[in-house]
């Protein structure tokens, strides 16, 4: 595990009740880790401290970070990202913000991410083939336009969408995969590639 970097949060959104996969994901297992579990780990490698994780739909037993409970969860993502933002303690300069149902993102892109803030970004994106995906970090000076953004089953993208000048992308994809858990498809795909993770990964994708 990387030493924590001072000052980097992490914050794993984990309140849906997946309902396309019928079951709320949080609690879902992957390689007999719960996919919270697996997802607090993910950000504690990759270097944040603390980790803070939003649940709703369920609740799960979490070690290793402060667990918070969305209320309002069944009104989407954007009120669990300004719960977690919330919960934020002031000494958290960034937050790497990560989804629980994307299991094969790995510990390097976290440290990644951290590595652009330190040389500059005031918020740094996981992309994939050139996409933009997760995680996601973003700096202290901006959480508040990010909670207001924040609506419905939408958490940082109408911040990241109206501020493409603050935006650095970080090349990923050979560090891992963003893909969902949506369905139960999906998780079958998972569970099989998390058994064979691709050359390079880290051991956030055992």
């Amino acid at each position: 595990m990387s030493a924590p970097a001072p000052g980097y949060a992490g914050l794993l959104l984990a309140a849906g009740a997946g309902a396309r996969l019928g079951t709320p994901k949080a609690a879902v297992e992957l390689g007999g880790e719960p996919l919270a579990a697996r997802g607090v780990r993910l950000l504690r490698e990759g270097g944040c401290h603390p980790v803070v994780v939003v649940l709703g739909a369920v609740t799960v037993e979490v070690h290793g970070a402060v667990v918070v409970r969305n209320p309002d969860w069944a009104t989407g993502m954007g009120s669990s990202l300004r719960a977690g933002l919330d919960a934020l303690p002031l000494s958290a300069h960034a937050v790497v913000v990560a989804l629980v149902d994307q299991p094969l993102i790995t510990a390097e892109a976290v440290r990644r991410l951290v590595a652009a803030r330190e040389a500059g970004a005031a918020v740094a994106v996981a992309t994939y083939g050139g996409a933009p995906r997760n995680p996601v970090l973003i700096g202290r000076e901006h959480f508040g336009e990010v909670g207001r953004l924040a609506a419905g089953d939408v958490g940082a993208r109408p911040f990241l969408r109206a501020h493409p000048e603050l935006v650095t992308g970080v090349p990923c994809d050979d560090v891992g995969d963003p893909a969902d858990i949506d369905t139960p498809g999906d998780l079958a795909r998972a569970r099989a590639a998390a058994g064979h993770p691709r050359v390079g990964q880290g051991p956030a994708a055992r």
